[in-house]
């Protein structure tokens, strides 16, 4: 359920002004490779939390205020990597920001941290088939993240999708409920995203098979809108593990239908002050180019989330598909494809990106060990990568051009290569990578190297998060008595210190990623919990 594949593309016209099914996908070639633009540096304010306690590492990069200087509209300029986004005070989507780069705040305690709660009283599961046979699902899975809102009534509200089919609202502090929980229908297991910008919208979507855009502005939460995955021909599957990005008032989400939308929001409130939205399919286009359907067939789907830098967005396929789309003229209808490259293998770990527009790929084993030509390919370029996407590609499945550098990461400990989680990057020059066989690689960004590795156990598929000079993961997901969380100390980046463990109880699988927000931790695990950890 992870793929990705190149070719390059241009797609200039409007395919749908709104929910439509899709006719025949004519694809032309386009002769020439744009270039990406790194902007001047804008000056941002932000503020630092005041915390004297001795018991916690400096969190000398965490934030409580978002970005406020002001930047052209639709661009994300390189000044805002690193930091939140929008005007939300809080965790509003996967990784924080559109570029995957703000993980939450501190300080994070130096010693093993006590639980706070956990919710609810009983597992959060429900039922839902895999292929044919049923199954029940506990908890929160790959990427679960919760989301973090500093309300103006001064709660702290953690919000979050669980395999309950029910997105739940939380008070952060407490654990008690805020809202009645809103049932999408199926089972959620990628993350949610808060409208950044402060209008009381919450975008999700499920197995249901339909992304949805919920009000939050009433005593219950309400469905204002919804994509059904079926309203174009689609081809792999029709869940939305994908976390959609908003940057400004356009919405950029990818789909296991194997399609890419771009959605004007056209957001607003009425006479009421009740909040409004006209969503606007301005721009569709599907996920896989003639040559990898004919190399792989139908694993064609989008499960990474959307990252964007510039005016310039990227996603990766289940076939191995990078993709890089121009969004200057995108609320026009009109987008090109300007990169297009073949990484081999199944890539649902979501990109990161770096201020000066390098992109951060990591692959998972799936097409290397069933079909010689992907097998060949992941083994000449590796399955992470840092790219240029400046760099003419020329054709996408043979081309080495824009690799600035590449790590193998092979099968151990009875694992697949490579990597479900997407890498957390450090301001220092150094990207974390959490391996499905069960290392945390400490990789330099200039150089390539691994300058340090650690055990963390096989099966790791939460991302990890760097707050301040602390870094958070979970561990040992299969282990019987030490699956759990761990922090490690990274006031020297490239030699992690490991400060405390804090095993779960109930010794539960922990597949989600973590929000750390002024210290605290809030995590779901597959025992049908979401807990909050903290001092």
């Amino acid at each position: 359920m992870r793929r990705a594949a190149p070719l390059l593309l241009l797609v200039s016209s409007l395919l749908a002004a709104s929910c439509v099914a899709g006719g025949e996908n004519v694809l032309s070639p386009d002769n020439g490779l744009g270039t990406v633009t790194t902007l001047p540096d804008v000056q941002t304010s932000s503020t630092v939390p005041d915390d004297s306690s001795s018991s916690t590492v400096p969190s000398s990069s965490s934030t409580t205020t978002t970005t406020t200087t002001p930047r052209p509209d639709g661009v994300v300029t390189p000044a805002t990597v690193f930091q939140p986004w929008g005007d939300v005070v809080g965790l509003t989507m996967f990784r924080g920001n559109p570029t995957r780069t703000f993980y939450g705040t501190g300080p994070v305690p130096t010693t093993t941290p006590n639980q706070l709660w956990r919710y609810p009283e009983s597992p959060m599961s429900g039922s839902s088939p895999v292929g044919n046979q049923p199954k029940t699902w506990s908890g929160t899975g790959w990427t679960g993240q919760p989301l973090i809102h500093e309300r103006e009534d001064g709660i702290t509200e953690l919000i979050f999708g669980a395999y309950d089919k029910h997105i739940h609202f939380l008070n952060a502090e407490t654990g008690e409920k805020l809202r009645p929980s809103f049932d999408m229908g199926d089972i959620i297991k990628g993350t949610a995203t808060l409208d950044p910008d402060g209008y009381p919208l919450l975008y999700s979507g499920s197995r249901d098979p339909r992304f949805r855009i919920l009000a939050l502005d009433g005593d219950e939460v309400r469905e204002v809108w919804s994509l059904h995955a079926k309203s174009v021909e689609g081809m792999w599957n029709d869940d939305w593990d994908s976390n959609p990005v908003v940057v400004d008032d356009m919405l950029y989400e990818g789909g296991e239908n194997s399609w890419w939308f771009a959605i004007k929001l056209n957001r607003g409130y009425d006479a009421e002050g009740k909040v409004t939205v006209d969503p606007q399919v301005v721009f569709q286009m599907p996920a896989w180019s003639d040559e990898l359907y004919d190399l792989l067939g139908r694993q064609q789907s989008i499960e990474s989330s959307t990252a964007i830098f510039d005016q310039k967005a990227y996603f990766t396929t289940s076939s191995g598909r990078i993709v890089g789309v121009d969004l200057s003229d995108i609320e026009n209808g009109n987008a090109s494809v300007f990169f297009d490259w073949w990484i081999g293998d199944d890539t649902d770990s979501t990109i990161t990106i770096d201020d000066e527009g390098y992109i951060y790929v990591v692959a998972h084993a799936d097409h290397e060990k069933t079909n010689n030509t992907a097998a060949r390919r992941v083994r000449e370029v590796g399955q992470l990568v840092k790219l240029d996407t400046s760099v003419e590609v020329g054709d996408p499945l043979t081309s080495t051009a824009p690799i600035v550098w590449k790590v193998d990461i092979p099968a151990a400990r009875g694992q697949d290569t490579g990597a479900w989680a997407t890498p957390a990057l450090h301001p220092d020059g150094v990207l974390y990578v959490a391996t499905d066989s069960g290392n945390l690689l400490a990789v330099d960004t200039d150089t390539g190297e691994v300058v340090w590795q650690g055990d963390i156990g096989v099966n790791a598929w939460s991302s990890p998060a760097i707050v301040g000079g602390a870094l958070v993961i979970a561990v040992d997901c299969f282990s019987s008595e030490t699956s759990g969380l761990r922090a490690y100390d990274i006031t020297d980046p490239r030699n992690p210190v490991e400060m405390w463990q804090r095993p779960l109880a109930t010794s539960a699988c922990i597949e989600s990623t973590p929000a750390v927000w002024n210290g605290n931790i809030y995590v779901g695990a597959r025992d049908g919990f979401m807990y909050a950890f903290g001092s």
